[in-house]
């Protein structure tokens, strides 16, 4: 029995290694390309469950984590559907909130706030500055017709994803704060019991 219980143990910790691993793929990757890919978020997803059963979380308990993935997601949704949120990043958060109980999604949720604020900041710095820079007309006039359009094409495409605030990295940074201020100590005194027995 003590050996099963240290297995799913060993599980739980290797699941929330590739979950904070994942969690930093989001957020470097919505910095960089202001995407949140889809294979990502419902491999979080999916992975919860499998969590669940290493960590013995009752049905009721279960049944908890899927109702605040359902609420995270309505919400989500409608801040989708006003502009206020990227779908990459609703998706995210309702992934975690498969995996992070009320009571400390609450926590990521403050952190996720303050380090949006901090981002939102930053972006209005950044697009003050860039938009201090003189225009490059003269490089663009050095190109034909056909370049010149194609040109212009990708500079929008990029002025579109930098004039978007990557707010995949508040929500990483809410995820990663939660994991190493709750989940972090637990595991490091579930494995000195382990270790000591």
């Amino acid at each position: 029995m003590h050996g099963a219980s240290s297995s799913h143990s060993l599980i739980s910790y290797g699941l929330l290694g590739a979950l904070a691993i994942a969690l930093l793929v989001a957020g470097l990757g919505d910095l960089a390309h202001r995407r949140i890919g889809n294979r990502l978020t419902g491999s979080i997803a999916l992975a919860a469950p499998l969590f669940w059963w290493a960590g013995g979380l009752s049905l009721a308990a279960a049944g908890w984590q899927v109702a605040l993935a359902a609420a995270c997601l309505m919400l989500g949704a409608t801040l989708f559907a006003s502009g206020t949120m990227g779908g990459g990043d609703v998706k995210l958060l309702t992934a975690l909130a498969l995996w992070i109980p009320p009571l400390w999604f609450a926590q990521l949720l403050v952190v996720m706030a303050l380090a949006g604020g901090l981002l939102a900041l930053a972006w209005l710095a950044h697009r003050a500055a860039r938009r201090s820079q003189p225009a490059r007309g003269a490089v663009a006039a050095r190109h034909g017709a056909t370049g010149e359009a194609a040109t212009d094409e990708t500079a929008t495409d990029e002025a579109r994803a930098s004039d978007s605030i990557p707010y995949g990295i508040a929500i990483a940074a809410g995820g990663l704060w939660v994991l190493a201020r709750d989940y972090l100590p637990l595991a490091g005194a579930n494995l000195s019991l382990m270790i000591g027995s």
